[in-house]
């Protein structure tokens, strides 16, 4: 997994704890980075065991994505996300498709995800959504063969050898991007904008520009350069050059124009409940805290998501135990499981 020096052996693990008893309903183990796009995965499960059934889900800022909430809605999942600090509904948007026989009364993943994407209420999500409506937007048609457009650089030689004439070149097939100073650039993230952000701090650590390329229009202080989806090359403007040189007058080469078709979409305001986000601390934090002090789980002894997956079911399992055992006593316990 990514981590701030650059890839460790490490696990992200999410669990679904009942808000009734405390107990480790389900857990997801991932090698994410972050906790975004993880609520409805590690609720798929619980969901189709009670299908027909809408749960509700509580979870901090940093599962704020809209697509992720979006899923949890069509499954019959309500989250209530934590939301960013002067907010107090997510606008959300998803594609329209017209249907003629809907019954929000149902509380059937298949009759919810119909009556969305039909700009639809479901009964069982009223007052969490509201202002639904169909509109019409302009959208980006999306061509299976941009991602193999080639750059008008033959090899990888020539793009290195562009680069040190002072320029950032990004290699759209291998999805890197050479610097002027040498070094390749790696991709780090996509911004929700869409834009891509390169970096590799030990080859800036090593570059002899260094100190300029702090600087320099568009990089932040650990060089991280972003490129858009139709830019192939950036102009340094603190590089070094020859006085006859007029390149930073060119435009640089861009990939083909973007094309757009009018699409009909599906948007709505999605309003958590602010009481049961309040709930989050004392859910999954009380199973956190208890496997890593009481139990001393504070990580992990084996190696890849299927043994380490292993690993946390017996640990879920164990804490389980001790929580069902406090819950109704030795005595209690043993008479539920003879029963």
């Amino acid at each position: 997994m990514k981590n701030k020096n650059d890839m460790d052996v490490s696990y992200n693990v999410q669990t679904a704890v009942s808000s009734e008893t405390h107990l480790i309903m389900d857990y997801e183990v991932t090698n994410q980075v972050t906790d975004h796009g993880m609520m409805a995965p590690t609720t798929e499960g619980l969901q189709q065991e009670n299908e027909g059934k809408i749960l509700e889900a509580v979870a901090d800022k940093g599962y704020d994505k809209a697509e992720d909430m979006i899923a949890c809605l069509e499954k019959g999942v309500i989250p209530h996300v934590v939301l960013p600090d002067g907010k107090d509904e997510y606008d959300l948007e998803m594609d329209y498709q017209e249907t003629e026989d809907l019954h929000p009364e149902s509380t059937d993943s298949a009759e919810l995800k119909k009556c969305l994407h039909a700009g639809v209420i479901p009964e069982a999500y009223e007052g969490i959504l509201k202002d639904i409506e169909v509109v019409e937007v302009r959208r980006m048609i999306r061509d299976e063969n941009a991602s193999k457009v080639k750059s008008p650089f033959g090899s990888e030689e020539e793009m290195r050898a562009r680069a040190k004439e002072g320029y950032f070149v990004r290699d759209p097939e291998r999805d890197l991007v050479y610097c002027p100073g040498g070094g390749t650039l790696r991709k780090k993230c996509i911004k929700k904008n869409g834009v891509t952000r390169y970096a590799n701090k030990l080859a800036c650590f090593l570059c002899p520009y260094r100190g300029q390329c702090v600087t320099a229009r568009g990089i932040t202080k650990w060089k991280e350069v972003d490129f858009t989806k139709d830019k192939l090359e950036r102009l340094v403007r603190w590089y070094p050059r020859d006085d006859k040189d007029d390149s930073d007058k060119t435009d640089p080469p861009k990939l083909p124009k973007r094309k757009f078709e009018k699409v009909k979409i599906v948007r709505f305001k999605l309003r958590p409940d602010r009481k049961k986000m309040n709930l989050r601390m004392c859910l999954s934090e009380h199973s956190f805290g208890t496997l890593k002090q009481a139990m001393g789980a504070t990580y992990f002894l084996l190696k890849g998501k299927l043994k380490t997956h292993g690993k946390f079911a017996l640990l879920s399992m164990g804490y389980n135990l001790a929580r069902v055992e406090n819950l109704f006593g030795f005595w209690g316990l043993m008479q539920k499981v003879r029963g």
